[in-house]
């Protein structure tokens, strides 16, 4: 019930993100006001019924008809568990004034382990005008502005705007037979048209009473018309029984209802006819409301068993793909240089085969646990609709700062500068030595948190595909991927053989210990620069002139006394004066977004840009790229950058746009969501009139050149 919930949510606040991103999509829409707007997915029309033409007190109706692609549908006023509803915007000259919109009766259109309330095919949504007197002139023009969501497997905001001239004489019956079969098939009101309902344990009980005598028998399907108050899909799985003429249903109220209506307004159709009959019923709500926390059982729709689960075979592929795509983590420089050193703790004789065994097991521990928990924290807070991926962490500048100082830290003690009057004999690593499990256990744990980051290839649509998979699925490829991470250390600790591949102690160990060091501070260069593009190029001078003092601070714990007191107290007060100093600039930085490092040839991505691009039938690259992502870093010196994939963009005018995730962005976040990847890099090259082709991880020349010319011209 928890997980039902959960997801229905993050999906609800997606779907709701995405109607934010209505304003941001006029590339769906015409920039000249036309009668048709036509999209990939969806043809609008403006339409206009006068038979008596457009005179005071005479009918005159307008409506947007829409015709979907196959596949594609849009929603109604309740839209369900998801969705939104179009929204129709009338512009009338003075003298006509629009009334409410008239809905098509609805359809359920299951999605998972939901339910909406949509259209398909073609449909028309109007409205009745009233026509006042005093209109002069022989034509008037009425504009519309329209919203429409259009889903398939993703969610596209669209929006047009529409203009129609109506002659005030002539009769507008070019489109009756459509206006007429909308107003046809409205729902009957029944007798009496408001009715008592009470709850019971399971919900709201249904007793309708003054339905035709022909219904009796049939199921009907129940729709509520307010959005969020009763469980969508009531009747999918049986509508109901009648007992002495009185049709009833227990329908369970909506796992997110915030509302308490003392009324209800309520659709019962029949839909084993074409078209479909539909009569309404106000509902006289009895008694108090179940608290919403209490009042969401399931709801009584049973689905098709076409659920979210991977496919025995697909689930195999993804688990291969995390696996690999663990291994080839251990080689990305923010893990290789903690790999080394839990290597080289391998190489100490004084280690027992079955010391060595503990220490590969824990270290494996280490990772698996790690991983489950960062997996179980990024499904629960994109569950509860943030937007977030795989590597959130590093978009958190605390955090880059926190793992900078870390680094910095392990860099002084492989120097062997954590020593402090022969305590810390050996430095940090020695004190380790005393506990070398739980040295492994957190060496697995640091191994977690500076790779998660990295999307290494054949990782990318593994971790995307966990994401939207049934949780114990998905739970198995973040196990599968922490399994290759942890695979070469476990294999060298547990493996026997190993031991001869492994070097002879001696004094070797000294100057490679203290050469480690550098790939360390290597790491922290890294972070400062991620650091920067969050917090800005003051934070980060602070945090370095921090890191230089802290530096300074475990030096002085080697300085004996009186001397080392005073040292030691000159560098934390001026630790503590940097800190107060950086108070501003932190504040500042907080509301910092991070600055794509977009050059000349490059533009920052935005929904409206790649729309924009569409209807002007240009080819778009688009670079779901961070700071943190040293595969993205790596692609970008390696391929885009290079002279020939630069000469292809510019033969074919591709616009080349870059989605800058370094830093959480909730639409760059959905973006990824309707790609099925939850972390970058990611790259997508998409063409007018074609499904988006998303690349490999990992990029090449010949690979890019190779699918800009697959494309069309």
């Amino acid at each position: 019930m928890v997980l039902m919930r959960s997801f229905l949510l993050f999906l609800k606040k997606s779907c709701c993100l995405t109607g934010l991103l209505l304003v941001q999509s006029m590339a769906q829409s015409q920039t000249v006001a036309q009668a048709v707007v036509q999209t990939a997915q969806v043809r609008a029309e403006l339409q206009a019924y006068a038979p008596q033409g457009v005179r005071a007190g005479q009918p005159l109706w307008l409506g947007l008809q829409l015709q979907h692609q196959p596949g594609w549908h849009t929603y109604w006023l309740n839209p369900g568990d998801s969705g939104l509803a179009t929204q129709l915007q009338w512009q009338l000259p003075p003298g006509l004034t629009a009334g409410n919109t008239v809905w098509p009766t609805p359809r359920m259109i299951p999605v998972g382990n939901m339910v909406n309330h949509g259209y398909e095919g073609r449909v028309l949504l109007a409205a009745p005008v009233k026509v006042g007197g005093g209109l002069t002139g022989r034509e008037i023009e009425v504009r519309l502005q329209a919203d429409w969501l259009v889903c398939k497997e993703e969610c596209i905001p669209q929006s047009g705007q529409f203009v129609l001239k109506l002659p005030l004489a002539a009769s507008l019956a070019e489109h009756s037979a459509a206006f007429e079969q909308l107003l046809s098939t409205q729902p009957v009101r029944i007798s009496p048209a408001k009715q008592p309902v009470s709850f019971d344990a399971d919900g709201l009980l249904l007793r309708v009473q003054g339905l035709p005598t022909e219904l009796q028998g049939k199921s009907l399907k129940a729709y509520a018309q307010a959005p969020e108050v009763l469980a969508s899909g009531l009747g999918m799985a049986g509508g109901g029984e009648w007992q002495r003429g009185e049709w009833r249903m227990r329908a369970a109220l909506h796992n997110m209802r915030s509302t308490e209506p003392p009324e209800l307004d309520l659709l019962l159709v029949d839909d084993s006819s074409t078209p479909a009959r539909s009569w309404q019923v106000t509902l006289q709500i009895q008694g108090e409301w179940p608290k919403p926390q209490t009042a969401a059982p399931q709801p009584t729709v049973t689905t098709p068993p076409n659920t979210a689960a991977a496919s025995w075979p697909g689930l195999i592929s993804a688990l291969v793909g995390a696996l690999i795509g663990g291994l080839l983590l251990n080689l990305m420089p923010c893990v290789l240089p903690v790999l080394a050193i839990k290597v080289l703790s391998l190489t100490r004789s004084t280690l027992t085969p079955l010391q060595r065994k503990g220490i590969g097991s824990a270290y494996a521990l280490g990772v698996l646990s790690s991983m489950l928990a960062l997996a179980f924290l990024v499904m629960g807070l994109r569950a509860a609709g943030a937007q977030l991926g795989w590597g959130f962490q590093l978009q958190s500048p605390g955090l880059v700062a926190g793992l900078a100082l870390l680094f910095t830290l392990i860099a002084l003690n492989l120097w062997g500068l954590l020593e402090w009057r022969g305590q810390w004999v050996g430095g940090l690593a020695a004190q380790m030595v005393r506990h070398p499990v739980v040295d492994a256990f957190l060496s697995g744990v640091l191994a977690v948190v500076v790779a998660a980051p990295c999307t290494a290839p054949f990782m990318g649509a593994s971790v995307g595909v966990a994401f939207t998979l049934p949780a114990w699925q998905g739970l198995l490829i973040f196990l599968s991927l922490g399994t290759g991470l942890a695979l070469p250390f476990t294999l060298s600790a547990w493996i026997p053989a190993t031991a001869a591949w492994l070097p002879k102690p001696g004094a070797w160990m000294q100057v490679l210990r203290q050469t480690l060091a550098f790939p360390m501070l290597l790491t922290v260069v890294w972070l400062l620069w991620v650091f920067s593009k969050q917090a800005g190029e003051e934070a980060a001078a602070l945090l370095l002139a921090a890191l230089v003092l802290v530096g300074g601070l475990v030096w002085s714990l080697g300085v004996s006394k009186p001397a080392g007191q005073w040292v030691r107290a000159m560098f934390i007060a001026c630790l503590c004066g940097l800190l107060w100093l950086a108070q501003p600039v932190l504040r500042s930085a907080s509301g910092l977004q991070a600055k794509a490092s977009v050059s000349a040839d490059w533009q920052a991505w935005s929904p409206e840009r790649v729309n924009q691009a569409m209807q002007e039938k240009q080819v778009v690259f688009i670079d779901f790229t961070a700071a943190w992502c040293v595969t993205c870093q790596v692609n970008k010196q390696t391929t885009l950058r290079n002279p020939r994939v630069l000469k292809a963009f510019a033969d074919r005018h591709v616009l080349l746009l870059q989605a800058d995730w370094t830093r959480q962005d909730p639409v760059i976040s959905q973006a990824l969501n309707q790609l099925g990847r939850s972390g970058v890099p990611v790259y997508v090259l998409q063409a007018p009139g074609q499904p988006a082709q998303v690349l490999s991880e990992l990029l090449s020349p010949d690979l890019v050149i190779q699918a800009l010319e697959d494309i069309p011209r």
